[in-house]
């Protein structure tokens, strides 16, 4: 345990005993006032835990002497305890202590290695569409068959979003993770086999195994930051999750053309880099998978917040799959998200798939220039992320975050359609990458948002359900969009998905924000209850280890 610092150590009257482990602080009140409270009742404003009155304080001393166990070591020793609304018992037995939450530097290590091969994943959904005239050559297929080797993603996630949403909910975060690294790890190798010119089939089949390994990843980030980290953290590293897929689109889009030049007069050469593509790919994701097996943990010690431990302490046969999707289509609010989701991921996997189409349009022979703005665009996406998830971290204005990304995501498509033509490469370097600022950026604004609105149901579930109608609205945007490419201008399949991006606004103002999570969270959120353990000389029991524990409350009688 460790010890009290100068300043919690001066908020602590000498002489006053704790109530059932815990001493009750007035709110505004100096500390040397303590001891008029504790004898003549608490004052209003002050937090009262467990429903104990000062009746008990003999019974709470008795409670003091008893050993306690120390905190795992990978658990961090700033804890923080979970008081319920006034009056009201914390969960557990009567007089029992509240639920300790306490955050795990193993968290750190959970989330670098799903975004690694996360990352893995979404660099083998965009390798083949960057160089889609090479693989047309190679394969002697039409570029529709390529197309599909990138809609197949958006295609196996739809009828499978809903067993994997089950399976996510029902078995657990660790047997989801493990399925997703290891199908992405198979369909890697598989493809490895496909490096012959009459085996398109074959690259197919590993990219739909890669397509069900996604259908097991793309739910996860939000489920990840929930249940691993605290509330002022929450929201970064759901982003932080999303921006390893991010960089995985990245580097698909600047490595396949650096890696697998054109040479169609050199077929042995061609294969030769493809095969090094694909060895390349499968070796990277057989080492992740390897790690996921050994270091990728269920959940930790101690739930990280408020709202998880609620949950956790909810008893499992209370838990209906079915229920749970009823509720999230009978919730108005979300059902509007679903929508306005899938429209702007829809049209930026749209935009992605077909960009080396539209780039080739407009400057001939540039594929590799297509490959950096594919990159930039994405990169920039990854910058407004992370910016987007330290600022609902930092504000939770999650509404008026959400609508002004979506405004800003519809004129940066304008700026893009109508300056694709000029002739200038750099502006379109530079209308890429404002484009990719926000529509990336949006990604993990409506997951959070979607959690917001949601809770206390899965957050895998609202996950899935989001990244499900992105694959429907993907899948129908990139098939109309590249007819309108390739019938008349890249211009006209872009004007397309401008036409529902603006009505994606207006949808997204119709939202109500109930920000039902933050509710929960509010009294740690707000830094205004913290527990510090207290230092004892006495070896410790597992059974009282949240019983020297201080809390100190500065709410008022309205914010309680």
């Amino acid at each position: 345990m460790v010890k009290l610092n100068d300043e919690e150590g001066a908020a602590m009257a000498p002489g006053h005993q704790p109530t059932n482990g815990y001493l009750l602080v007035p709110g505004g009140e100096p500390p040397g006032k303590v001891s008029a409270e504790l004898q003549n009742g608490p004052k209003a404003g002050c937090l009262t835990l467990n429903g104990v009155s000062r009746d008990s304080l003999a019974a709470a001393a008795e409670a003091l002497c008893r050993p306690q166990t120390p905190l795992a070591p990978e658990e961090e020793t700033q804890t923080r305890l979970l008081p319920t609304s006034p009056g009201e018992e914390t969960p557990g037995t009567e007089g029992s202590p509240a639920p300790q939450t306490a955050l795990s530097a193993r968290r750190f290590v959970v989330l670098l290695i799903f975004s690694l091969y996360s990352l893995v994943n979404a660099f083998q959904w965009i390798q083949y569409s960057v160089i889609s005239n090479v693989f047309e050559g190679f394969y002697g297929v039409s570029s529709l068959h390529i197309d599909w080797l990138s809609m197949v993603y958006m295609l196996a996630y739809v009828p499978l979003i809903f067993p994997a949403t089950w399976l996510l909910d029902t078995r657990g975060l660790r047997l989801t993770a493990l399925l997703g690294s290891g199908l992405n790890c198979l369909g890697a190798w598989v493809k490895c086999a496909s490096v012959q010119q009459h085996l398109f089939w074959v690259t197919m089949l590993g990219q739909c195994l890669c397509s069900v390994a996604q259908v097991f990843i793309l739910g996860l980030p939000s489920r990840i930051a929930s249940v691993w980290f605290g509330p002022k953290e929450v929201s970064t590293a759901c982003a932080t999750a999303v921006l390893g897929n991010q960089l995985g689109a990245a580097i698909g889009f600047l490595l396949p053309p650096v890696l697998v030049p054109n040479t169609q007069n050199n077929t042995d050469l061609l294969a030769c880099n493809i095969s090094t593509m694909f060895y390349g790919t499968s070796s990277v994701a057989t080492f992740l998978c390897f790690l996921t097996v050994i270091a990728f943990k269920e959940k930790p010690q101690y739930p990280p917040s408020q709202a998880q431990a609620a949950l956790q302490n909810s008893p499992p046969a209370e838990y209906s799959y079915k229920k749970s999707i009823r509720n999230l289509f009978r919730n108005v609010p979300f059902v509007l998200l679903l929508i306005t989701y899938g429209i702007i991921t829809g049209a930026f996997y749209s935009v992605s798939t077909l960009l080396n189409q539209m780039i080739l349009t407009y400057y001939k022979g540039e594929e590799v220039n297509a490959g950096k703005i594919g990159l930039t665009l994405v990169v920039a996406g990854m910058v407004g992320s992370i910016l987007c998830g330290f600022w609902l971290d930092y504000t939770k204005i999650y509404k008026q975050t959400t609508l002004i990304v979506y405004i800003l995501s519809f004129l940066g498509m304008v700026i893009f359609t109508f300056t694709l033509d000029l002739g200038y490469s750099i502006v379109v370097f530079v209308t890429g990458g404002v484009l990719g600022f926000f529509m990336t950026g949006y990604l993990p604004l409506g997951f959070e948002f979607a959690v917001e609105i949601t809770y206390p149901e899965s957050e895998g579930t609202s996950s899935g359900l989001l990244n499900a109608a992105a694959q429907i609205f993907g899948i129908l945007f990139t098939l109309a969009q590249g007819k309108l490419t390739t019938d008349y201008s890249p211009k006209a399949g872009n004007i397309f998905l401008c036409v529902w991006m603006f009505l994606g606004i207006i949808l997204t103002a119709l939202i109500k924000s109930d920000l039902r999570r933050h509710n929960i969270n509010i009294g740690i959120a707000n830094g205004d209850i913290k527990a510090v353990p207290v230092e004892d000389t006495v070896e410790d029991s597992p059974t009282d280890q949240e019983s020297k524990t201080i809390v100190m409350s500065k709410q008022s009688e309205s914010a309680i």
